[in-house]
């Protein structure tokens, strides 16, 4: 039988390995195959090479199967801070968004991190700082808009006239 090969094989690697990630069930059946392999007598080396993990990566798979079984393989709880906000809030956050700061009593036109801390302090009681905020409006699909700036002691009838006038070159 002659050897398979695929086209692009490295970048079909790379996406097969996206593709199990993004499953909790694809990751499971990854690790049995990695079990199946070790059961072939197949070492952590080896098959970490062939499944593009770290030999301590299968090895704990092998430890977690031996003490757990197949529950040993399925997916735990990951490590790491629990989230400041739930679901239902940020949804609440994310309409309180699509409304002007003044609805909500503030004087600002425009929503930013400083005042969005505040807002999440007073609506939700939750303390959050101002990088974190910045980093939710992203999170929630918002961009980043800046008001125009104010000339100071700037004269708005000159400036609107100034306006007309390069609109009216424009048009010819």
């Amino acid at each position: 039988m002659r050897k398979l090969e695929i086209k692009d094989a490295e970048t079909i690697r790379i996406a097969v390995q996206d593709e199990i990630s993004r499953s909790e069930e694809a990751r499971y059946d990854h690790r049995l195959h990695g079990i199946l392999l070790a059961c072939s007598g197949k070492g952590c080396y080896e098959i970490g090479r062939l499944l593009g993990h770290s030999p301590r990566t299968i090895e704990s798979w092998v430890h977690r199967f031996e003490k757990g079984g197949f529950a040993g393989l399925r997916e735990r709880d990951r490590p790491g801070r629990p989230r400041s906000l739930d679901d239902k809030a940020m949804d609440t956050l994310g309409q309180h968004l699509r409304k002007s700061p003044k609805s909500f009593g503030y004087h600002q036109n425009l929503w930013d991190g400083k005042l969005l801390s505040h807002h999440i302090s007073e609506a939700f009681g939750v303390t959050m700082g101002v990088r974190q905020c910045q980093r939710l409006f992203r999170k929630l699909g918002f961009r980043r808009r800046k008001p125009r700036p104010l000339i100071a002691k700037a004269d708005p009838v000159a400036q609107q006239a100034l306006k007309k006038t390069a609109e009216d070159s424009k048009s010819r």
